[in-house]
């Protein structure tokens, strides 16, 4: 797998969604998020509510692959990572061990969150979150 080390360090805050840094290290390179998020491959689609619109309580996990994608773009270690994302680690059926250690993605709903996840989500959606961007 080529690495893809990130020429600006993004760190990680305390308690952050995947999704959440995943944004936030598209603006730094001045990118939409959803071209930053092709460098993964998709296990499913992004939740989204009845109407239309995406979930703000929507969150990532990813395989082996994809962690270590991740904390090349972000510059940091992926111990760094673990202490702060709380969702680090966790996998999911829909995820594949990696065999050929492709970077995978799956969306889960924030109902799947531990509690400190959903303020923390909840934080970020309301009015005066000073630009933060969440997603």
């Amino acid at each position: 797998m080529n690495q893809h080390h990130g020429l600006l360090r993004t760190a990680p805050l305390q308690g952050e969604t995947t999704s959440s840094l995943i944004c936030r290290i598209a603006s730094r390179y001045g990118m939409e998020a959803k071209a930053l998020r092709s460098y993964w491959t998709w296990r499913n689609y992004p939740p989204g509510h009845d109407g239309g619109g995406a979930r703000a309580d929507a969150e990532v996990l990813l395989n082996a692959a994809g962690r270590q994608l991740l904390a090349g773009l972000c510059g940091v270690e992926e111990d760094v990572l673990a202490r702060a994302l709380s969702s680090w680690g966790q996998e999911d059926s829909k995820l594949s061990a990696g065999k050929n250690r492709v970077p995978a993605a799956a969306w889960r709903t924030g109902g799947a969150r531990s509690p400190g996840q959903r303020r923390s989500a909840a934080a970020c959606a309301r009015p005066g979150a000073r630009g933060r961007s969440c997603g």
